[in-house]
């Protein structure tokens, strides 16, 4: 494992449309006082907003990604970098347990393509019907500093191509490497190894995040899919 400096912009990270909609709640009040209310009550089922209110053993607040606050409108990429530390997979992905998120980017939009799709396609197969659309928003983000690096280690076992495999080594490596204090790891794509991906484990590490392209996939009867963006 070797160190590596980063000061790289425009990084891709895709999250479910879904996810992604501008506030809504504002139109279903008059007042201030009415919008604090609203938000308390919305905020009962959030894991994000229960973590930033200190409500989640696994995080303290002031780890979370904080920008100054207008009206209680909080600054367009800091519910993404939140979401992303504070909602997780049963079981966790490959460098995150279950009780901690992390931020997943890639230098190049179709390896972040190819890392959602496998992770959809999987669950289609467990249905058994590869029929499906779903719609995918960039998050562009920077990213600066001093990451772990295991490039050079194409067979690390964490990089096994098989989740029950490869995750609990990577989570392992993971949880070691956030003991010492290191802030995230470049490694090689498993689902497109021509290209690269970062996880970060610290969300003040995540900088500048802004919206970018839809993309559309479709799967039309088998595993295979296509990519649109729209």
């Amino acid at each position: 494992m070797i160190l590596t400096e980063l000061k790289d912009r425009g990084l891709v990270r895709l999250i479910s449309a879904t996810y992604h909609k501008p506030p809504v709640l504002s139109g279903l009040v008059e007042n201030d006082e009415e919008m604090a209310l609203l938000t308390d009550l919305e905020g009962q089922t959030s894991a994000r907003l229960e973590a930033e209110k200190g409500n989640d053993p696994s995080w303290d607040p002031l780890m979370l990604s904080w920008r100054k606050r207008q009206q209680d409108i909080s600054a367009y990429g800091n519910s993404h970098i939140n979401a992303a530390f504070t909602y997780t997979r049963a079981g966790g992905n490959r460098f995150n347990v279950e009780q901690r998120g992390a931020w997943y980017s890639a230098w190049d939009t179709q390896v972040s393509i190819a890392e959602v799709a496998f992770h959809r396609t999987r669950e289609l197969s467990y249905i058994g019907k590869y029929e499906d659309k779903a719609r995918y928003v960039e998050i562009i983000s920077d990213c600066i500093g001093e990451f772990a690096d295991i490039r050079d280690e194409p067979d690390h076992p964490c990089l096994h191509a098989d989740p029950a495999v490869g995750y609990p080594k990577g989570q392992a490596l993971s949880e070691a490497l956030i003991a010492d204090e290191h802030i995230g790891l470049i490694y090689p794509s498993v689902r497109a190894p021509e290209g690269d991906c970062l996880v970060v484990f610290d969300p003040t590490t995540v900088r500048n995040v802004r919206p970018g392209a839809s993309w559309d996939l479709v799967w039309d009867g088998s595993p295979h899919y296509s990519a649109k963006c729209v």
